[in-house]
């Protein structure tokens, strides 16, 4: 057996691309439209991870309801090499550290579709201001 990805569902293909790739750092590995299905498949992964990928997965017809909950998803997690310096710059970007890693180890944020993201220190960093001393922000 083989792990191959986790699938989000995605409303803004713009702007979860700029999330996860400006962002997050992943690349595009593949894209697939599909005409008759009336969707984009996206599949990204960390630069020289040649394991799991994440699966973006747009529907071109907007559904009534957005997307809520995740259908039970929980988050996806990703190893950095410095913790700070990535919510250093999703922050810059507009994004909200919802849980900061105030023990230089572990942060939360989310995505523009609301998926939750944690992000987990390669080692461990020491406590390091603004972030020692900040709050969580909404749910993460």
């Amino acid at each position: 057996m083989k792990y191959l990805h986790t699938m989000v569902r995605v409303t803004d293909v713009e702007e979860s691309l700029r999330f996860y790739c400006q962002g997050l750092g992943l690349e595009e590995v593949r894209r697939t439209d599909n005409e008759k299905g009336r969707f984009t498949l996206i599949f990204l992964r960390a630069p020289g991870d040649e394991g799991g990928e994440v699966e973006l997965t747009y529907n071109w017809d907007p559904d009534p309801e957005p997307y809520a909950g995740g259908r039970n998803f929980g988050h996806l997690a990703y190893r950095v090499q410095d913790i700070y310096a990535l919510c250093q710059h999703l922050s810059d970007m507009g994004v909200t550290i919802n849980r900061p890693p105030r023990d230089g180890h572990m942060a939360f944020v989310r995505s523009p579709d609301g998926i939750s993201v944690e992000l987990i220190q390669d080692g461990h960093l020491d406590p390091k201001e603004p972030w020692a001393s900040m709050p969580n922000t909404g749910t993460w």
